[in-house]
Formats: C-alpha cells, sequence, structure tokens
C-alpha cells in the first residue's frame, strides 16, 4: 500500500494514460460492482483519510443548501453570514468552501475544524464507496484523484489486478 505523497503524485501522473485507458476497459465490459466496492473498503481500511488530507488542501468542495445550513448551524451563525465568510466562487461559478493557498478554510494541519458538520462532498470523498451511479460511471473522477489521493491510486491498482487489465 503506497501512503507516501510525492510517490503517489509521481505515480499517478506517470500512469495517467493508462488510468485513462482503464476508464474505457471498464465502461467496455460489464462488471459485477461488489468486487470493486470491496477493494475499495480494504483499500479505505487501511489508509486513515484524516492522517492524509490532501483532498482538503487540493479540491475544491461544491456545497449544496443543505451543507450550508448545516454548517452555519454548526458554527451557530446565520446560513447568510456562513456564505459571506466562509464560501467563494467555484472555478465553474459554484458556491464551494472558501480556499487558501494552504487549502480548505476549514482544514488545521492535517484536521477538519468541521468534521462533525463536513458537507456532504466532504464525507462520501473520495466517492469509492458513496456516490451515485456505478463506478465505471464515475471513473472520470479517479484518474485525477489517483494522483493526490492513496485511497484512489491504491483501489486503482488493486482494481486492475481483480480485472485482469495489464
Amino acid at each position: 500500500m503506497i501512503t507516501d505523497l510525492v510517490q503517489i503524485r509521481r505515480m499517478g501522473e506517470k500512469n495517467r494514460a493508462e488510468n485513462l485507458r482503464f476508464r474505457k476497459y471498464l465502461k467496455s465490459h460489464e462488471w459485477v460492482e461488489r468486487q470493486f466496492r470491496h477493494a475499495a473498503e480494504e483499500v479505505h481500511d487501511q489508509i486513515d483519510c484524516r492522517e492524509c488530507a490532501e483532498c482538503c488542501r487540493v479540491t475544491e468542495v461544491q456545497l449544496a443548501e443543505r451543507d450550508v445550513e448545516h454548517l452555519a448551524k454548526f458554527l451557530r451563525i446565520k446560513p447568510a453570514a456562513f456564505v459571506e465568510q466562509y464560501t467563494m466562487e467555484g472555478s465553474d461559478g459554484e458556491l464551494i468552501l472558501k480556499r487558501s493557498e494552504k487549502g480548505c478554510v476549514f482544514l488545521d494541519g492535517n484536521e477538519c475544524m468541521v468534521y462533525e458538520a463536513r458537507p456532504g462532498n466532504c464525507e462520501k470523498f473520495p466517492h469509492l464507496l458513496k456516490g451515485s451511479g456505478s463506478i465505471p460511471s464515475r471513473m472520470w473522477q479517479f484518474v485525477d484523484r489517483a494522483t493526490y489521493c492513496p485511497i484512489v491510486y491504491n483501489w486503482l491498482e488493486m482494481v486492475k489486478g481483480l480485472t485482469k487489465f495489464r
């Protein structure tokens, strides 16, 4: 299991073209997803996201209205105040959690200061075990995530073996 973030970045980028081919391979065959989910559970059990927090440094977190309400309640402020203080416009014009050069506004070291009330997108990340649609239909997300998320990188490598891709 590879967890070193420098190595994940390097290997994820090196494998990008292969991962794109693998994405097409998965989408062009019929699979029993249970094996993919089992592999995801296995990798999740071995890697503690809260020790890494790279996703909090790299990704934009799009917010749903319920996320705004939940976080505002958690912080004991009005939703409008939450939006004003803790959100910004994302690269596609969507409402996201405010970011700095260090990542998410709520990231302190590797700890999320609002972990108990974190947005749904954060709770479901990296969307292997929780997500809408089949895993093959969500594969476009995983090619990029394999360059910074140890769970996704290791899962992709495991599933390539399960499917005899190589």
